[in-house]
């Protein structure tokens, strides 16, 4: 008996690969163009994908033996899910599995924001031992820190934050985290009081339709002078047209971006020669641990595709 067929859109940790093998026949994506992925999936029992890409009612439909589709990583936005519903195929993610990477990272902007250490950097480099004495950046202890979305990752961050440098923490969130308010000294707030008071304001929403743009021009002219912005959810939520005003002329002090809209970064973004900017290449979940654990996604896609229930299915869309 044949093995059934996992299509990978793109590379995952070796060891998860190595699990995959045992039981499956992996195919790589050669090109994730609709056109080139459509005629690809004719025979294929799982799907496997990453940041990029999608996987849409149109490849679903193409794919008969199709069974499972498996998210490495969480957000589940490039999977149409009503589709594999109504068609019978199971959406399987790995929900808690970057929380510690993707809250580090941040933290970690925000310290080099503050300590202006990316331009003390390219400073030194470049033979500006001068620069010292220009450089002045702030602490972060003590300064106030507000979460847009207080998951897991959110939470994660919020704990560093009030742990570590004893950081006030608002959040706001659909949901009421009442037992974690009281274990981090946090406070949910509207999101316009969280854009005012907060002096390092981060993002760890899902895209959705109510997130696209949430932070417009009215949300960025109403934060500090000397506030940051740090995003690491998705480029979408931000209104990067309006980031690039506030950057250049000054309603905020700097950001710290993981994710864009578009990605990849157009090479003639204005954000790639700002100085008050810190910019990753949509890597924040990216250590060995991470990438393991959202490899590991392929429990689940097995377990599907052998009749067994997945431990993280993702329910349909209401």
């Amino acid at each position: 008996m044949s093995k059934p067929v996992v299509l990978l859109y793109e590379p995952i940790h070796e060891k998860a690969l190595a699990l995959l093998k045992e039981k499956a026949e992996v195919r790589m994506a050669q090109s994730l163009d609709p056109a080139w992925l459509q005629q690809a999936v004719a025979d294929v029992d799982g799907i496997i994908i990453r940041a990029n890409g999608k996987v849409p009612r149109e490849l679903m439909a193409a794919a008969p033996r199709l069974k499972v589709v498996g998210r490495h990583g969480v957000g589940v936005e490039a999977i149409d899910r009503l589709a594999a519903a109504e068609l019978g195929i199971a959406v399987v993610n790995t929900p808690y599995s970057n929380d510690e990477s993707v809250a580090e990272q941040c933290m970690g902007m925000i310290v080099a924001l503050a300590r202006r250490l990316v331009e003390a950097d390219r400073a030194i480099r470049a033979g500006d031992w001068d620069a010292r004495y220009r450089l002045i950046g702030v602490e972060v202890q003590g300064k106030t820190l507000g979460l847009v979305g207080f998951g897991k990752i959110g939470q994660r961050l919020a704990a560093i934050g009030h742990f570590a440098f004893d950081m006030p923490i608002l959040y706001h969130d659909i949901v009421d985290y009442a037992e974690q308010e009281a274990w981090l000294g946090a406070r949910r707030v509207p999101l316009v009081d969280l854009l005012r008071q907060s002096d390092f304001v981060s993002l760890h929403t899902p895209l959705v339709p109510e997130t696209k743009g949430l932070i417009n021009e009215a949300a960025l002219r109403s934060m500090k002078r000397s506030a940051y912005l740090i995003n690491s959810a998705r480029g979408p939520v931000v209104d990067q047209a309006a980031l690039i005003r506030a950057l250049k002329e000054g309603w905020i002090a700097g950001a710290g971006l993981d994710v864009y809209d578009p990605e990849p970064l157009p090479k003639d973004s204005p954000l790639l020669s700002m100085n008050n900017v810190v910019l990753s290449p949509h890597m924040a979940a990216h250590t060995d641990e991470a990438l393991l654990r959202m490899a590991m996604v392929v429990t689940d896609v097995l377990a599907v595709i052998e009749g067994r229930p997945p431990e993280f299915l993702v329910p349909a869309p209401r």
